[in-house]
């Protein structure tokens, strides 16, 4: 893993060469993409692939147009519009260093190229080329991270229900997670069994990653997580551990950590899981 995100960097650093056009543009693109991270979106499509006998090389350029969408989107979230944040992985937010409309169209370009990458990928082939581009517009779009980000907004101030606040978090959280999985389902063109239990897996495994978050918002250690704690209550949001309590939101956590272990399990006899079975247990205990 540690060898993967250590790739996942340098090809990144390499990702965005300087344009003609004399700004610093990509400056701020790369200020936000080398602001740290676990890298866990690239390496959980990288590490996908690997469990399914394919070359990881092969979802390289998916796998780094993934992490410009996710920094994208923190960029955008960050924003005073939304949730006017100072601090991201314990580095000023971009606004803050380059200003608003900077940072809007330091998003914007990150967006892009993604689809430049995946498009000039001459690993895959034209047709796995296609669903994939396909999958990512969706992952990221109006009924992916983008609509699960307007949701979360409209529903500030409000109290929500536990289905309204997992539909929430499939979408903007889940999304993402789930095309690092599928993607590498598109790549390695398994059959349909596979197909079904990946799906599910990454599905839980997004909500995991919610739940920790919001746990961690509460219980977490500012230092570690590089941010002040408390946002969500601040932003008046509804989360898992305002609807059910600290132990509520912890059962819940272990619901879905079981789930994804038994769709790994149900693959077990046909590939090696045991590098998705380490991406759970760090979904379960990450304390950042």
């Amino acid at each position: 893993m540690s060898n993967l995100i250590e790739e996942v960097n340098t090809n990144l650093k390499q990702a965005i060469p300087e344009s003609h056009l004399n700004t610093d543009l990509e400056e701020s693109m790369m200020y936000s993409l080398q602001a740290g991270g676990k890298r866990i979106r690239p390496v959980l499509l990288l590490l996908t692939l690997n469990m399914l006998n394919e070359d990881y090389h092969k979802g390289l350029q998916s796998a780094l147009a993934l992490e410009m969408i996710h920094t994208y989107s923190l960029i955008h979230d960050d924003l005073p519009a939304m949730d006017d944040d100072d601090y991201r992985r314990g580095k000023l937010t971009n606004h803050k260093v380059y200003g608003e409309w900077k940072a809007i169209l330091a998003g914007d370009a990150l967006l892009t190229k993604a689809f430049e990458l995946v498009s000039n990928d001459d690993l895959i082939e034209d047709n796995v080329k296609v669903k994939v581009l396909q999958r990512l517009s969706k992952a990221s779009g109006h009924i992916g991270m983008v609509g699960g980000q307007t949701l979360d907004m409209q529903s500030e101030n409000q109290t929500v229900d536990l289905k309204t606040l997992e539909s929430i978090h499939k979408a903007k959280t889940g999304a993402l997670l789930t095309f690092a999985v599928m993607a590498a389902v598109d790549i390695a063109q398994v059959d349909q069994k596979t197909s079904h239990n990946l799906n599910e897996f990454s599905e839980h495994l997004g909500l995991m990653f919610q739940i920790k978050d919001d746990l961690l918002d509460v219980y977490g250690d500012e230092k570690k997580i590089g941010k002040a704690v408390g946002s969500d209550e601040s932003n008046n949001k509804s989360t898992y551990v305002s609807l059910l309590g600290k132990e509520g939101a912890e059962d819940k956590l272990e619901y879905h950590k079981n789930q994804a272990l038994e769709c790994l399990n149900n693959i077990s006899s046909q590939y090696q899981t045991s590098e998705l079975i380490k991406i759970v247990d760090l979904f379960y205990n990450r304390d950042h």
